[in-house]
């Protein structure tokens, strides 16, 4: 059994270098995970490229909510992912879906074209699609590298079995890496049950504001925040290291 992949979903510039120091093997860079992601700033990606030295994935995702895509979004995600290949990222993290619950083949085919040859993640709009064993064909055909999936249920161990069927159904022709509440605590024994190699977590803890002065509470205004933890990466990976072969 060999080393299984960390890969942590980091929401800014400081999450992405604590998840480098911390021991991780790749990053999903983005931005309001509280929302399950968007694409991040131009800004914070290029400080990301400078500054890792472990691969960089980027999450391409013009905005929270569903996952079927204007002409609009379309064109930024285009854009977003042109930009990532001049930057000279490592991959990208895309999904569509049409209107009844399938992969949009034809757009995830144009997404995955205009990556040229970084490998491509399709993310978690596979947990909202009607099938999942349709929808795994679908990826495959589209030219996917991997699917990040929590096997449709809130957390990926709550959805162990259907990950497993999927890592049977892939028969090694594309990675299916779970995701969705992984911590050191549950990640040897998902690893066990779903067969996977690869996996996928934010890892964060809460960050308390050194403000002295509090404004009275607001919507959209709280001064605290999450990051990404050193000491939960490093057990997560140590967790991954300590698992015994089969």
């Amino acid at each position: 059994m060999g080393r299984g992949v960390l890969e942590i979903a980091a929401g800014s510039l400081a999450s992405a270098l604590t998840a480098q120091q911390a021991g991780a093997d790749r990053v999903e860079l983005c931005e309001a995970l509280e929302s399950g992601g968007t694409t991040p700033s131009s800004a914070t990606l290029s400080l990301a490229r400078e500054r890792l030295r472990i691969p960089l994935f980027v999450l391409v995702r013009p905005r929270a909510g569903d996952f079927l895509y204007s002409a609009q979004d379309v064109e930024v995600m285009l854009r977003d992912i042109e930009y990532c290949v001049r930057l000279g990222c490592d991959g990208v993290v895309v999904g569509a879906l049409d209107a009844d619950g399938q992969v949009d083949q034809p757009l995830c085919r144009q997404l995955v074209s205009a990556a040229g040859t970084l490998p491509v993640t399709f993310h978690r709009a596979f947990d909202a699609v009607r099938d999942p064993a349709t929808a795994l064909e679908q990826v495959i055909e589209a030219g996917f590298t991997r699917v990040l999936t929590s096997g449709g249920c809130t957390t990926a161990v709550e959805g162990a079995g259907h990950i497993a069927a999927r890592v049977r159904q892939a028969a090694g022709r594309i990675i299916v890496m779970p995701g969705a509440g992984i911590t050191a605590d549950n990640v040897a024994t998902l690893a066990a049950a779903t067969g996977a190699h690869e996996f996928h977590a934010s890892a964060k803890a809460p960050r308390a504001s050194a403000m002295r002065f509090r404004a009275p509470p607001l919507e959209g205004l709280s001064p605290d925040w999450t990051e990404t933890d050193a000491g939960r990466v490093h057990a997560l990976r140590a967790a991954l290291d300590a698992r015994v072969p089969a």
